[in-house]
């Protein structure tokens, strides 16, 4: 063989190691933006569930506490607020997740002002459909911390990926953004004082 085939060929291998390492990270950087889509589809889902249990408490209460209307109102604002606010997958920044949360906000305060009321009303405290709701609401609420929980580290796992070097050249060329996270809420980071 020629120098010069040998050379060519060299420089031809190179070339098809460097665009098959290439492909190889931006499949993979692919894959982990999936993975924070799929885990933000989960988060999504358990407020739903939250958002589905919500008009069977606030019935179940309102055959009890007919004068607690105010706070039923509330209630029921905040679930249609926290149910009109949504971030699509694609658009994962710390902006609109903090819209989102803060819709969600919205809707724990609002129910744990409910469940508060509820407690002038021993009668409904003992009604098996709310104690039932109850426990599926606390349930729903301890998903909601694992899949928040979940979708941060995925989010972690991508954000990490798009900024290390090489694949931060792949992952600029190719549009990939960092995703947002969820944030404590502000003012969590006190105890809360208990009163007895």
């Amino acid at each position: 063989m020629k120098k010069g085939t040998i050379t060519l060929l060299i420089v031809l291998g190179i070339v098809l190691i460097i665009i098959l390492w290439g492909i190889s990270v931006y499949n993979g950087l692919v894959n982990k933006e999936e993975a924070v889509s799929a885990q933000w589809a989960n988060v999504e889902n358990v407020y739903q569930r939250r958002a589905d249990l919500i008009p069977n408490l606030v019935a179940t209460v309102k055959g009890y506490a007919e004068h607690e209307q105010t706070t039923l109102t509330a209630v029921i604002e905040a679930r249609a607020k926290a149910t009109s606010v949504t971030v699509n997958a694609n658009e994962l920044t710390e902006a609109n997740i903090a819209a989102f949360q803060q819709a969600q906000d919205g809707l724990s305060g609002a129910l744990s002002r409910l469940l508060v009321s509820v407690e002038r009303y021993p009668d409904l405290k003992a009604n098996q459909n709310f104690l039932e709701l109850q426990a599926q609401l606390e349930g729903t609420e301890n998903r909601i911390a694992v899949e928040r929980r979940k979708y941060n580290e995925t989010a972690q796992k991508f954000n990490t990926a798009i900024r290390r070097f090489p694949a931060n050249i792949i992952a600029s060329m190719s549009g990939f953004e960092k995703k947002g996270y969820f944030k404590a809420a502000e003012g969590s980071e006190e105890a809360p004082k208990v009163q007895f």
